[in-house]
């Protein structure tokens, strides 16, 4: 019958998407969404070898597997019409079609070898924590300007509409967080993690508060300086490379984290909350933006692909265990919620920007680093949609020495 038809045992017949094998056998809807080809005997040796998320990072980013048509679309799919019950003897019995030759592993990429200094180093440490964000942030402006757009955001957005442009959804995103902090003009505001300076712009031009803001990306400070320039706020944003943990400042009266938690690691999760609370003032609010598990029972440390390939010592927690932390270290927390809908859209939106403008991206990067930030964008978007990971806002409030919390009854935002 052909290697393509052996997918009929793994998943359900009903998914919109067609299989193609380098044998020219195919299997699969005669519509589909998306069609994914195997075009060596490696693609199966990647996929039997590691399997999971790695096997097929390893297949897609050498080539091994192409996926022509929505890869977003593919990816959901795959997860959705999942055979529920493959048994053993199926999985032998697919084995025993393809022959030993299967289970011999091919090369493994160079992008997943471990640099040297996830070796040498205490993980976690502000030493490794520069390292890791310059592995992925310090990557290429030029490729973040076509991935991102004009607001240079790279954090989930806030969509009014589903027909809002990414733009409108970034500025959406920043003024829920200006209006959440209760920002004004004179405040002064600590933003930590941030990037190419984005929300220290805008709540500057838009609000008059003033801005430190803090970024352990070289490249993202030299970017957002330069971006502070040309819009003229000087005199409002301090955009500083470093560790957040070098602020010595005190007496904020906002702290916005937008992104950073994800690298700080569940262990320091505690330190970090209460370094940020002894930044403001009492009845100074804290604004935590961040990626987070569906429970607080999955693991914390990010998937293998995502570690190898992305994100090196990213963690994901619980909304509970972050809330838990804010509470415990200093905050009265006053609001939660979740956003994961909005992500799914921001990064289908990165997606596109990658799609449209393709050979751009590989001439900086190279084919296949632009392979693997396709699969990433996509299996992330995936991830959102089909609910493996979800986007929390969680806002605290330092209390007076009287216990007042200086908000309102009902909240405007």
């Amino acid at each position: 019958m052909g290697l393509a038809s052996l997918f009929a045992d793994l998943v359900e017949p009903t998914i919109p998407v067609r299989f193609e094998a380098f044998d020219g056998s195919s299997w699969g809807s005669t519509d589909p969404e998306a069609t994914i080809s195997l075009r060596s005997v490696s693609a199966i040796q990647y996929l039997a070898t590691a399997p999971g998320d790695v096997g097929l990072a390893r297949a897609f980013t050498t080539g091994a597997i192409e996926v022509d048509g929505d890869l977003f679309a593919a990816l959901v799919a795959l997860v959705r019409h999942r055979a529920q019950d493959v048994r053993w003897s199926q999985r032998i019995q697919v084995l025993r079609e393809l022959g030993p030759q299967v289970l011999s592993r091919p090369p493994i990429p160079p992008e997943e070898f471990e640099p040297a200094w996830r070796r040498g180093l205490r993980r976690h440490s502000k030493e490794r924590d520069a390292a890791a964000i310059e592995h992925h942030y310090d990557v290429s402006n030029d490729l973040y300007e076509i991935l991102l757009g004009p607001t240079m955001t790279y954090t989930c957005a806030l969509f009014p509409s589903p027909g809002a442009t990414l733009e409108q959804a970034q500025d959406a995103k920043h003024e829920l967080v200006c209006q959440k902090l209760a920002l004004r003009p004179g405040m002064r505001l600590l933003d930590v993690g941030c990037g190419w300076g984005a929300m220290a712009r805008y709540a500057a031009a838009h609000h008059g508060v003033e801005v430190v803001a803090v970024t352990l990306s070289r490249s993202q400070a030299e970017w957002g300086r330069k971006a502070v320039a040309d819009q003229g706020l000087d005199h409002l944003v301090d955009l500083r490379y470093g560790d957040y943990r070098d602020v010595t400042e005190t007496g904020f009266d906002a702290v916005s984290s937008i992104g950073l938690t994800e690298h700080i690691g569940a262990a320091n999760l505690g330190s970090y909350a209460r370094f940020l609370t002894g930044k403001l003032r009492p009845g100074g609010r804290l604004l935590n933006h961040c990626i987070t598990r569906p429970h607080g029972l999955h693991r914390a440390r990010a998937g293998r692909f995502i570690d190898r390939y992305i994100f090196p010592d990213g963690e994901l927690l619980g909304p509970g265990t972050i809330i838990s932390a804010l509470h415990d270290n200093g905050l009265e927390v006053r609001h939660a919620e979740n956003l994961r809908e909005h992500y799914t859209l921001t990064c289908r939106a990165w997606l596109a920007n990658l799609e449209a403008r393709w050979d751009d991206c590989v001439d900086l990067v190279g084919l296949r680093k632009a392979r693997v930030w396709r699969l990433y964008l996509a299996a992330s978007a995936a991830g959102f949609e089909v609910n493996r990971i979800q986007l929390h806002q969680v806002l605290g409030v330092r209390l007076d020495e009287r216990g007042r919390s200086g908000f309102p009854l009902r909240p405007a935002y």
